[in-house]
């Protein structure tokens, strides 16, 4: 098949990787620079498998990149990965880029099939199916974690296709067999269900997960406030196999792509339906930063230094990453922060002073804190304030 992947983030990126094993694909970006790098061989986004993967393949023809949004007129299927951030002006995820795909599909003609993989509202794809009335339109939710997403897609825990209407089946059922196809695994389950469903699994999915973050967060803030060993307790609690101890390690509060903003789109969509639980999910995470921020004033620190704005070890993402929130509230109580990010890192993420001189971070702060522990800070442990109890993930 000849298939065109729309949108190059982690989503996306991996998606024509694992594609592109079987069929001819052709990733579609509106960044020049990503294009480039992509067709020579090189990965715009930290995820070692995709970087091996682009590596290996470069020259070979099965995926080839491009800003021309003409070439969707050859294309048996268009898969749009495009980024939806979370609005909060409006309470939901900004979808306009996935419309800008849709009406240049139609603009010029093409007849191709879409696949939605950007994460959505639940509702949209019934919506704008009705804006698309003669394009077929299905959706299927991503379950990746940022650095590792083409192994996920490689090993799949389940896949997903949603549909609006009976007859579009069988091209869920093809898209669930595309992305079986590429996979190391056997026997991944597959279903093909309603899309207003579907919509509904990625949201609370992530919102689950983000639960998970913020209950181990809520009794590290507990234990810390009374003393006690948050490791200990930790560990006695998840003893039981029922709760296991996966997603436990306490940090700064939840961030990267996903869990902020699929939770907060997950409230704004019970707008007249009871709840209590999820609207105090979006809240815990505001709540956990404050306390961290307070900590650390409790310290009275002259300098806070900041050991990076990555989310984990393995990205490359400062998008909604926690300890930023917790520097916009040391900054608010009169601060002075000094931020070490040996990456680039995009106008507008802080106004902080950031340096790539990790000798600085230490020997001008007498505070440092680290959402996730690293042995580069082992030297000066004594100034270090973390609640990465396990130094892992």
């Amino acid at each position: 098949m000849n298939i065109a992947v729309a949108g190059l983030g982690y989503v996306g990126l991996s998606l024509a990787c694992l594609l592109s094993k079987h069929h001819t694909v052709t990733a579609v970006d509106v960044v020049q620079e990503k294009v480039d790098l992509i067709n020579k061989g090189i990965s715009p986004i930290k995820d070692s498998a995709i970087e091996s993967y682009l590596a290996k393949s470069s020259g070979t023809g099965a995926l080839n990149a491009t800003c021309d949004v003409s070439v969707y007129a050859d294309m048996d299927l268009v898969i749009i990965a495009t980024p939806t951030n979370y609005d909060d002006q409006t309470h939901s995820f900004d979808t306009s880029s996935i419309e800008s795909v849709l009406t240049s599909l139609d603009e010029i003609e093409s007849k191709a099939p879409v696949v939605i993989k950007s994460t959505i509202p639940v509702g949209y794809t019934a919506s704008i199916a009705n804006q698309f009335p003669t394009r077929r339109i299905i959706f299927s939710p991503e379950f990746l974690r940022e650095g590792h997403a083409l192994d996920d897609n490689l090993h799949p825990s389940r896949i997903v296709a949603g549909i609006t209407q009976e007859s579009d089946r069988p091209l869920g059922e093809l898209f669930c067999e595309l992305l079986a196809e590429g996979a190391e695994d056997d026997n991944v389950p597959t279903a093909v269900i309603g899309a207003t469903e579907a919509e509904a699994i990625k949201l609370f999915a992530n919102t689950y997960l983000a639960l998970r973050v913020s209950f181990f967060n809520e009794l590290d803030t507990y234990a810390e406030a009374r003393g006690l060993n948050a490791k200990e307790i930790i560990d006695g609690v998840c003893l039981d196999p029922r709760i296991g101890d996966h997603y436990n390690n306490p940090s700064f509060g939840y961030g990267g792509y996903c869990l902020p903003k699929d939770s907060k789109q997950l409230l704004a969509n019970y707008e007249n339906v009871p709840q209590n639980l999820i609207r105090a999910i979006v809240d815990s995470n505001a709540t956990r930063k404050d306390f961290i921020a307070d900590r650390v004033m409790k310290m009275k620190p002259q300098r806070v230094g900041v050991y990076r704005l990555i989310m984990k070890a393995g990205s490359d993402n400062f998008r909604q990453s926690s300890i930023l929130g917790v520097i916009e509230r040391l900054q608010k109580k009169g601060c002075d922060v000094l931020i070490y990010e040996p990456a680039t890192v995009p106008e507008g993420v802080t106004t902080a002073t950031v340096t790539n001189s990790l000798a600085e971070l230490k020997d001008t702060c007498d505070v440092i804190i680290a959402n996730r522990w690293s042995s580069e800070l082992a030297d000066v442990e004594e100034k270090v304030y973390t609640r990465d109890l396990w130094h892992r993930d």
